[in-house]
């Protein structure tokens, strides 16, 4: 039978189009025709389905932004003031400003903010004040940076020169052609590719991310900063995936890099829609001499629920606390793996960590592990996003019940069972899919 989630799934998708507003929540990506779907509650690392049952979160914590759990009491408190005073009026709430004076503490280097509510939002503003800015269209790119025409437009250039950045196959339908050749991307750690990209094209802007899979080999992220700076380039940092988890602020902060401007997102408002665009005065005054303006960003939620955030994640050092708990994981997936003589490779970076089988039959076992661990209670697939609200009665109980699907696994690698067999229904998507 199904449940209520999977039944409000199938009416989603003749609603909206792709079911939902997230690709990386359509229950495709994880166990299609049995995931839940929906959640009616959530607390800790606790999620609760339509139909009442609690799950266990040891999957993506809200893709990545609930890094204090869902409802911290602390942050829920502050959005709740907030909203007994008032979230809208004809005036600015101030907490902007506090937040504004906060983060340019936290990025010394950097004398302005902008905000949005948006990581799409916000890679889009840093695009328009850079090249702005710079004078020139033309940006160098590696990462993923949202869904905008700016960064769909190089699969115009001739190929699907996305793939190794975002996913394999997306169209750029929509996106007008005349952006064609207007960004660039380059692989990461593949220094002498930019410097090509560079002298090829009047680049006026490289945008990427700090680390995603891996980190920075041979001095490459201090080669593109010297980069930028000889050749009067704006160097912009996404860090709305990677920032707070392994630093009070952007992770550039280990390798010792500042950018000219940094995004930030995800994990600011823990759950709470914030993202912030952060650069130099030199940069952002830019953003006078073009219009870059909506309603939503003055709505006094998002900055109560960051300043709220950035409080307790610098009192208890919250990166260094997923950290540890991303590592601890990382180490019983390859336990378990050398165990059950199955082959993995892991990747990212600690708190947000991933992993997949070496075989033909990846993306099988990916869907079997979401399907045998829903049945004991676990919101699972082969990522992990760390929060504080994770502890290890939760990796135990979690790697008792791993241990078991890791058995089947192996038979199956071993030729003793057929995974096909063994699934109650499609194989979870790898990336973009039209869905019917």
């Amino acid at each position: 039978m199904m449940g209520k989630g999977q039944e409000l799934y199938m009416k989603a998708k003749t609603l909206i189009p792709g079911g939902t507003m997230l690709l990386s929540k359509r229950p495709e990506m994880f166990l299609p025709d049995q995931w839940p779907s929906y959640f009616s509650r959530a607390k800790g690392c606790s999620v609760w389905d339509l139909d009442g049952n609690e799950l266990i979160d040891m999957s993506i914590m809200g893709i990545g932004t609930n890094t204090l759990g869902y409802g911290n009491e602390e942050v829920d408190a502050a959005v709740l003031e907030t909203i007994r005073k008032g979230n809208m009026s004809t005036l600015n709430c101030p907490e902007e400003v506090y937040l504004a004076e906060k983060l340019i503490e936290i990025n010394p280097w950097a004398d302005m903010v902008r905000f949005a509510r948006s990581g799409g939002e916000a890679n889009s503003i840093a695009i328009r004040i850079a090249r702005a800015a710079s004078g020139r269209d033309k940006v160098a790119i590696c990462g993923y940076h949202g869904w905008h025409d700016w960064y769909l437009s190089a699969n115009h250039n001739g190929g699907d020169e996305l793939s190794g950045h975002l996913l394999v196959g997306l169209s750029p339908k929509g996106v007008p052609k005349n952006l064609k050749d207007t960004v660039y991307p380059f692989n990461y750690n593949n220094f002498e590719e930019l410097l090509s990209i560079v002298d090829s094209n009047d680049i006026g802007v490289i945008k990427m991310e700090v680390v995603r899979n891996f980190g920075p080999e041979n001095n490459f992220l201090h080669k593109v900063r010297q980069l930028a700076t000889e050749r009067n380039i704006v160097l912009v940092f996404d860090e709305c995936t990677s920032g707070f988890r392994e630093t009070f602020g952007g992770i550039y902060k280990k390798y010792g890099v500042e950018p000219d401007m940094a995004m930030f997102g995800k994990t600011i408002g823990n759950g709470y829609a914030l993202t912030a665009v952060v650069g130099k005065k030199s940069i952002m005054e830019a953003a006078q001499n073009t219009f870059i303006s909506s309603t939503f960003w003055t709505e006094r939620i998002g900055p109560s629920a960051a300043l709220a955030t950035l409080r307790i994640m610098e009192e208890i050092k919250s990166w260094e606390i997923i950290t540890a708990i991303g590592n601890r994981m990382r180490k019983g997936w390859q336990q378990l793996a050398d165990e059950h003589d199955l082959k993995i490779t892991i990747s990212g970076i600690p708190s947000l960590s991933t992993y997949s089988f070496n075989s033909s039959k990846a993306l099988e076992y990916k869907t079997f592990i979401s399907q045998e661990m829903l049945t004991k209670g676990f919101l699972a697939s082969t990522s992990f996003y760390a929060s504080t609200a994770h502890n290890d009665d939760n990796l135990k109980l979690y790697f008792e019940a791993l241990n078991d699907v890791y058995k089947v696994i192996s038979d199956c690698e071993k030729g003793n069972a057929r995974i096909e067999n063994l699934l109650k229904g499609p194989v979870c998507h790898a990336g973009f899919k039209r869905l019917n």
